[in-house]
């Protein structure tokens, strides 16, 4: 075994902050990959959309049927 301590820092208090600041460093690392990740997904939909022909975008809404008139029943 070694003599030298396991840490690289004399005093312990530093050496847990720079570990945890690795640990937040990390995770936003992988939380940046990850909006990354999502950004291209939706690019690749966007950019699968364009290759659509003009008349699929200029449907009717599907949500037509949905919109009923309001009727108002006066019973005077």
């Amino acid at each position: 075994m070694s003599d030298k301590p396991y840490f690289h820092e004399p005093n312990h208090t530093i050496h847990l902050r720079v570990w945890a600041l690795g640990q937040m460093v990390w995770g936003a690392f992988l939380g940046g990959v990850f909006l990354v990740g999502i950004g291209l997904f939706v690019w690749a939909i966007y950019l699968i959309g364009l290759l659509l022909p003009e008349e699929s975008r200029q449907t009717p809404s599907p949500y037509t049927s949905l919109e009923a008139p309001l009727v108002v029943d006066h019973l005077a």
